[in-house]
């Protein structure tokens, strides 16, 4: 499996293709995530349906095996069952989350139901500074006991107790965690600053059917009147915007013409703004939207905030289609401290782009861009060097395409249904 892994982490992509035709989006991975760790709070079978099969979910799966859960990955109906009827171990297996961000969020579900977690800080992409400093103060303001022991928090309680809890920022995977925790805690838990992003309705649906007691879910305030247990739940993973944010970015910059299925209107508004902004053509009709290039892109601003600002998983993106704008671009990133280092990626395909600071860069379009050697530094700057090359002169190499796989399910395939000349390189050497 390894060499197999390793032989597909070099993406080739060959430019000029104009996109066509129609794809379906998949389940959302910020989704997915989050709702199997909630299946710690139960001792219940939980089902959830509509889950992409990409990297990170795999490696969640490992995680809560490794906890003593049992775990059914059903990869060709999207459908995994989880059963946490028999969890024996409490700490989040160290390579697991040093591996992805989101193995932290088994520490809300195993302090709430077990009064015990342990996990070194959580790595992931590197996007700047992201400590977990909020989800700890949250646990913490529950009644849990923290301390660093060799590297490790180990987080104690009771029963936790509801507290009101102001966030310092609206952290996702704050919110996620202390959500979770406060389901099970004794009396009232108010958050606020909370964050309100799709995914995180997605999570306080299924917590609803689960049967906690959660008001004011995608509001920045949420009330949780904590429950003594948890049922089990059958649920399904809602579509994924960043996927089908990609794609419509692609089609858009490309002069495509590409309908997108499975798509929730309200969820890509953001996006769909900012495409219209700069000269791009989308329409919806109900669960579809038809993105349309007009040959013609204007410069535009995007400033990376919470929802339902700009998600900043798709400001990289937006970077390789602003590299084809007429005019000066700004793009703003006000949530990572460090999210632009894929722009030195992007100029050596020629890219006309100025960080100013880690947060700021200006964009000079447009940009004729050629065929590079590349490399994906996280999943979102990964996406960015496969749009590039999707209008660069020549063959793109991106190297390290692992980070693709983490985030999205077979992009490269779905990019090849619309037209794009693009494949692994060991996969095209095998056919020529």
């Amino acid at each position: 499996m390894a060499v197999v892994a390793a032989a597909r982490d070099c993406i080739v992509v060959r430019g000029r293709t104009r996109l066509h035709g129609r794809v379906a989006i998949g389940g959302a991975k910020n989704a997915a995530l989050p709702a199997m760790a909630a299946a710690l709070l139960t001792e219940e079978e939980c089902t959830l349906e509509n889950v992409p099969i990409i990297e990170d979910v795999l490696v969640m799966v490992e995680l809560l095996r490794q906890l003593g859960a049992t775990v059914d990955l059903d990869p060709e109906q999207h459908r995994v069952r989880i059963c946490a009827a028999t969890i024996h171990a409490f700490e989040a297996p160290p390579e697991l989350v040093a591996r992805m961000r989101a193995s932290f969020l088994v520490t809300g579900p195993l302090l709430a139901r077990f009064g015990c977690a342990r996990s070194i800080p959580p790595g992931g992409c590197q996007l700047g500074s992201r400590p977990v400093d909020v989800d700890l103060r949250g646990f913490a303001k529950l009644g849990a006991t923290i301390e660093l022991v060799d590297g490790a928090y180990e987080m104690r309680a009771g029963r936790l107790r509801g507290s009101e809890i102001y966030m310092d920022y609206p952290s996702n995977t704050g919110t996620y965690n202390v959500l979770m925790a406060a389901t099970l805690a004794q009396g009232t838990t108010t958050i606020l600053n909370a964050a309100a992003e799709p995914e995180i309705v997605n999570l306080g649906n299924i917590l609803r059917d689960m049967g906690a007691r959660i008001h004011g879910i995608g509001t920045p305030k949420l009330v949780v009147q904590g429950v003594d247990r948890l049922r089990g739940y059958r649920a399904s993973i809602l579509p994924d915007r960043l996927e089908a944010g990609t794609i419509a970015i692609a089609a858009a910059m490309t002069d495509g013409e590409v309908i997108i299925d499975h798509v929730v209107e309200d969820d890509m508004a953001p996006l769909t703004y900012k495409l219209r902004e700069t000269g791009a053509e989308v329409w919806w009709a109900e669960s579809s939207m038809l993105v349309r290039g007009t040959g013609h892109l204007r410069a535009t601003e995007i400033q990376a905030l919470p929802f339902p600002g700009f998600p900043t998983d798709l400001q990289a993106a937006f970077a390789a289609l602003l590299t084809q704008a007429h005019g000066r671009s700004r793009i703003v990133e006000r949530i990572f401290n460090d999210r632009l280092r894929y722009a030195a990626e992007l100029a050596k395909m020629g890219a006309r782009i100025q960080v100013l600071d880690k947060q700021e860069a200006l964009i000079e379009g447009p940009t004729p861009l050629h065929g590079a050697p590349v490399r994906a530094l996280d999943i979102r700057s990964g996406a960015c060097l496969v749009l590039a090359g999707l209008v660069a002169d020549g063959e793109t190499w991106i190297h390290d395409a692992y980070h693709l796989r983490r985030g999205y399910e077979d992009l490269v395939g779905k990019l090849a249904s619309l037209g794009a000349d693009i494949g692994y390189a060991n996969d095209l050497a095998a056919s020529s």
